[in-house]
């Protein structure tokens, strides 16, 4: 300990500057930091280490509050304070200290105090308004160590809302003469555009700039933005690809300086972000992955070195094989490296391959096979890490017919698991499992009994609910619902009379419902008895104060008269006095309904849990009651926000010039009584002291809490996907690399284990022949998170919109933005002289379809989005004329297919028709047409095998959007090289930035084998937007009406002669919006999404800007709308 103690002294001053003499080594021994680090270390106990730092404390306090303490006092009190909250002990005295040393001490300081801020406060904390002025100094500063201060402060913790104060300041240090001043930059709007992405958009090219500077570091920052960006655009950047296998290439081959490296190995982190980006762009596309192919075997030969880094790169390899468009002699070496892992002695190694073959096995199932006994082996392993990463993927290799042995081992698992985290995650995944292959009804009773026991109360409330509306709902079968309640019945019935108090509360509560609801299906079973059994629940001293009142409720639907009102009685009188007022209230409930059987069957008919509930959500019921109030004098209802901004007035703060802005003040009492903005130009000199960001009152007010924000912390964006973190690993055994290994047997690098007896070898044989049954017959396995080609025992019942697909690999339909003159910059600058190439273009080949058009019916009543194709639909190549052009475009090919309703549409045509899923046997291309109330998604299916194709089945499913089928025609087969079209009908029911349509078609070969490919495609909200004709009063009244809404400045078309006209011309164009009116420099714009969900504008030319002001009644529409008028202002 004193080794560290030492190590630490000597190691303080030259980080902090604490000594003044050159050359220092060591704290001086009369240091009052080393005095209170060596006194620490002398302690016994905590409690004598509490009041030393409390005391230590104390006098910081009062020496900071002193006049007479210098700033290099200060800065000292600074470090010990910091050195306190290390160790987790609060100085909140000393931020505003820590603020001031940053604005007002020289370079060391000014360091000291950026230390401080940057560890004592947060990014939601109000002190960090009195750095903003500071900060922004700073940058200005033409000393380097201030602009480097300021800049790692703004990337670490600087506020969302003070970012328009500082961001052009950072832009212009991307193009400083220091690199590391650059590199800042880009980490800093790196953050911007984790909590902010729509402050800078408009800059997006100047990281391509970024990505090609000549210094390596710039470059390596700006693929952190670039890794985001993708992830939630790939096809925007897919002619990116070329530039960077080109920056891979260079660095596997050592070309970057030498400080990039780490244990010989080149720049290994830059190499694991480079592996990740082109996982996400090659991902279902052949024509992007054939560019990647090279760099990734070189990737997996170099590789060589026996150290965790190098494990980390070939784990992101082999995750970026399997992910792009495959290629036979690359997986076979992933395939080798994966094996090098399992197979290792060292537990981290076999942690790394599991992780992998978890990761790789829904794209080669059979890959599991080749390691099934290893796979065995680790559900023994001593380590639970090994035992858990097993479980889970025995998880993904889950079917219906090995499910009773997964489910078996995961419960094994649970029973000796300590680890409330694991806990919750298999308690989930068991659940999952056993509605998914329940094989009879008492298995899955059994199960979940066995989850809620073992779960717990830790478990997530879903999961109690989930199966209790699973009995509600039913099957389609009416026997097989009655045999299930009746079994959960009698279960339940029996852990009752055993020991209930070992039970969880959630169990309890679970059994209590069900007794209360289904507990007179068994007809030999009396009330009375049933109500005893409830009423010891009551009096176990474990039993929950919520527990008791589910057991009440259950109590008051089984007393219907007899023996069972004595017991009845007894609870009643004895809760009915409870202090609890819930259970007083069900007391009282339980009392009045015993007593009275024709009220009871009116409040609680044992047939009410299959009947909808109609719920009055505006509570009309109570109008009379909110008039007479308002007559009395009672203050108007205010929402929530309202309530929250006029709180957050006295912390707020303004960054806009003061000028013209709303004039008319809104009424902070009623949202009825906020004025139109179709009246603030006949008003505009009534009020000119309200800024720009004053949302509905006259007070000048930048909301910084409490309110919800126009931007979130992940922005206008679909959620995106959490990013896969590369496993860390220990000290490693020496590992092979793929081109090392030969044709060795991989089985050598497997440690020797002690001699298996007959009996436990067979043992193992047979757990495998019953874990890994069905994995190789399987063409494609069934797998969790894929569409399962074996029937669900438990089909719920057909009562709510479909869920949309899980799908594991989904392909994306390619939405290419309009290429900028600044994609060209990569051909100017390179970090050497073949670090970037030019941009190659990849297109989508032409499919050789030709046919004649096919008649699509529309029935109704259809809404599960699920087509079966129909015989007369398909058309055979021979029917085609035989002058027909083969060098005729796809699109106008195919758009022959269109149904005729759609391809008759005058002004509404279709979009560009693409590729979306491929394979030997069927070709799927997609389209959309714009209709007035709706849009028609069209699926183009062509047999692009010799043989005919039957049974043939495309479903498609949106969680945002309703999905109706026009076209269903019972139909068996689809013939050689002929197409079909398949028509849904999409509207919305949450907007959204982007809706992801995800898709399967299952088909049948000749052989009798079923077939499933699954696809995506992705769809603007700008598609379904629709022009709102209404008139400035309809306007005014409309914009009264609605409650949701956001605001923000755009790019003004400042080069036009009318710049208002010309703006909001191109948004009509692009967007199809309505102008409604045009007034000076106001305008006012209607759109919808379907009639009622409308979506107002108010735009105003501000300062060179145009400020916009959306409103709706929809919560998200705003937003979103938002979104796509500043990509329309920026693509124009």
């Amino acid at each position: 300990m004193s080794d560290v103690v030492e190590k630490t002294l000597t190691a303080l001053p030259s980080l902090l500057s604490l000594d003044s003499q050159p050359g220092s080594a060591k704290l001086s021994t009369n240091s009052k930091l080393g005095n209170l680090i060596r006194g620490i270390t002398e302690l016994t106990s905590k409690h004598e280490e509490e009041k030393l730092i409390q005391r230590e404390l104390l006098s910081i306090k009062e020496q900071v509050s002193s006049p007479n303490t210098t700033m290099r006092q200060m800065k000292e009190l600074m470090v010990r304070t910091i050195y306190c909250e290390m160790l987790g002990y609060q100085a909140s005295f000393s931020y505003i200290h820590a603020i001031k040393l940053a604005q007002q001490g020289n370079v060391l300081e000014k360091r000291v105090g950026y230390l401080a801020v940057s560890l004592f406060l947060d990014e939601s904390h109000e002190l960090l308004l009195l750095l903003v002025n500071t900060v922004l100094k700073d940058l200005q500063s033409t000393n380097l160590i201030e602009v480097c201060m300021a800049l790692t402060v703004v990337s670490q913790m600087f506020p969302k809302d003070m970012i328009p104060a500082i961001l052009p300041l950072v832009e212009e240090k991307l193009s400083h003469s220091k690199e590391i001043i650059r590199r800042k930059a880009v980490l800093a709007l790196y953050k911007f555009y984790l909590i902010a992405p729509n402050q800078v958009q408009h800059i997006h090219n100047k990281f391509r700039k970024a990505l090609c500077d000549k210094d390596p570091g710039v470059m390596s920052a700006s693929l952190h933005i670039y890794l985001q960006l993708i992830q939630e655009n790939p096809e925007g950047y897919k002619d990116l690809t070329v530039s960077f296998v080109t920056i891979l290439k260079q660095v596997v081959a050592g070309k970057l300086p030498m400080d990039f490296n780490y244990h010989c190995v080149p720049a290994p982190w830059l190499q694991i972000h480079l592996l990740r980006i082109l996982s996400l762009l090659g991902k279902n596309d052949q024509s992007t992955s054939e560019i990647m192919y090279e760099i990734l075997d070189e990737s997996l030969r170099r590789a060589e070195m026996n150290h965790n880094i190098t494990y980390a790169i070939l784990y992101e390899c082999v995750k970026c094989i399997y992910t792009i468009h495959p290629k036979s002699d690359l997986l076979e070496k992933a395939a080798k490296c994966i094996g090098n892992f399992v197979l290792s002695s060292r537990i981290n190694l076999k942690y790394l391959g599991l992780k992998a073959l978890t990761y790789v096995v829904q794209q080669d199932p059979k890959l599991v096979l080749q390691h099934q006994m290893t796979i065995i082996e680790c559900l023994d392993h001593p380590d639970l890490i090994i035992k858990r990463e097993t479980l889970e993927l025995l998880f993904r290799i889950t079917n219906a017919q090995n499910v009773t042995v997964i489910v078996e081992k995961m419960l094994d698992f649970l029973r000796v698991s300590k680890d409330d985290h694991t806990t919750i995650d298999l308690v989930g995944k068991v659940a999952e499992l056993a509605e998914k292959y329940a094989t009879d009804n008492e298995w899955f009773i059994e199960t979940m009994n066995t989850v809620f026991s073992v779960g717990g109360d830790m478990m997530q409330p879903d999961i109690p609910n989930s199966f209790l509306k699973l009995l509600l709902d039913g099957f389609d079968s009416v026997e097989e619902d009655r045999k299930l309640r009746l079994f959960a019945v009698n279960s339940y019935i029996s852990l009752l009379q055993g020991e209930p108090s070992r039970l969880p509360q959630r169990f309890l509560q679970v059994i209590s419902w069900v007794l209360g609801e289904y507990s007179h299906l068994n007809g030999d079973l009396e009330p009375d008895v049933v109500l005893r059994l409830l009423a010891k629940l009551l009096d176990m001293k474990s039993s929950s104060s919520e527990t008791k009142s589910w057991v009440l409720m259950a109590m008051t639907k089984l007393c219907s008269g007899g023996a069972a009102l004595s017991v009845a009685r007894e609870v009643s009188e004895t809760y009915g006095s409870s202090m609890d007022t819930m259970l007083r209230q069900r007391a009282q409930e339980l009392q009045h309904l015993s007593q009275d059987s024709q009220l009871q069957t009116r409040v609680l008919p044992q047939s009410s849990s299959q009947e909808a509930v109609e719920v009055d959500s505006s509570l009309s019921f109570l109008d009379w009651f909110v008039s007479e109030a308002l007559a009395a004098g009672a203050a108007p209802y205010k929402p929530p926000h309202q309530r929250q901004e006029e709180m957050s007035r006295s912390k707020a703060l303004s960054l806009e010039p003061y000028g013209l802005s709303l004039p008319i003040s809104m009424s902070s009492c009623s949202v009825a009584d906020r004025q139109s903005p179709t009246l603030l130009s006949m008003s505009s000199g009534l009020s000119g002291d309200s800024t720009e960001l004053s949302h509905k009152g006259s007070s000048t007010t930048l909301k910084l809490d409490g309110v919800k924000r126009v931007w979130g912390r992940e922005g206008y964006l679909a959620q995106r996907e959490p990013e896969e973190e590369a496993a860390q690993v220990e000290t490693p055994a020496p590992l092979q690399s793929p081109s090392q290994q030969g044709d060795k047997d991989s089985s050598h690098s497997q440690a020797p284990t002690p001699t298996q007896t007959p009996e436990s070898e067979q043992e193992k044989q047979q757990l495998a022949s019953s874990l890994f049954v069905g994995l190789a017959s399987q063409s494609s396995a069934s797998l969790m998170g894929k569409s399962e080609q074996t029937s669900q025992r438990f089909r719920r019942k057909a009562r709510s919109p479909d869920k949309s697909l899980s799908s594991s690999e989904q392909l994306t339909n390619p939405l290419g933005s309009p290429s900028s003159g600044a994609d060209n910059l990569l051909l100017d600058c390179s970090i050497s002289s073949e670090l970037v190439s030019a941009p190659e273009q990849t297109h989508l080949q032409s499919l050789d379809l030709t046919a004649a058009n096919s008649a699509c019916d529309a029935p109704d009543g259809d809404t599960k989005g699920r087509k079966t194709l129909s015989r007369d639909d398909s058309v055979s190549a021979a029917d085609v004329t035989p002058h027909e052009d083969p060098d005729r475009p796809k699109d106008l090919r195919l758009a022959s297919y269109l149904p005729a309703e759609l391809s008759g549409l005058s002004g509404l045509p279709h979009s560009e028709i693409t590729l979306v899923c491929s394979n030997q046997s069927l070709d799927l291309s997609a389209c959309h047409v714009q209709k007035d109330d709706s849009l028609e998604f069209v699926v183009f299916i062509k047999n692009s095998s010799d043989t005919s194709v039957h049974q043939v089945q495309v479903q498609v499913s949106c969680e945002e959007l309703e999905v109706s089928c026009v076209c269903d025609s019972p139909a068996e087969e689809l013939k050689s090289h002929s197409v079909t079209v398949c028509q849904y009908r999409l509207t919305v029911k949450r907007p959204s930035v982007y809706f992801e349509l995800a898709g399967v078609v299952h088909y049948q070969l000749p052989a009798g084998s079923l077939q499933t490919e699954q696809f995506s495609h992705k769809l603007p909200l700008k598609s379904f937007i629709r022009p709102l004709a209404v008139s400035t009063e309809d306007y005014g009244t409309m914009w009264l009406a609605f409650s949701h809404d956001t605001k923000q400045n755009l790019p003004l078309l400042s080069d036009e002669q009318e710049p208002l006209t010309a703006t909001l011309n191109v948004l009509k164009k692009k967007l199809q919006l309505h102008v409604v009116e045009i007034i000076g420099k106001e305008g006012i714009v209607a759109c919808c999404l379907r009639p009622d969900q409308p979506c107002l504008l108010h735009c105003r030319e501000h300062a060179g800007m145009l400020a916009v002001w959306l409103r709706s009644p929809v919560p998200d529409l705003p937003d979103c709308l938002l979104y796509h008028c500043q990509r329309a202002l920026r693509e124009r």
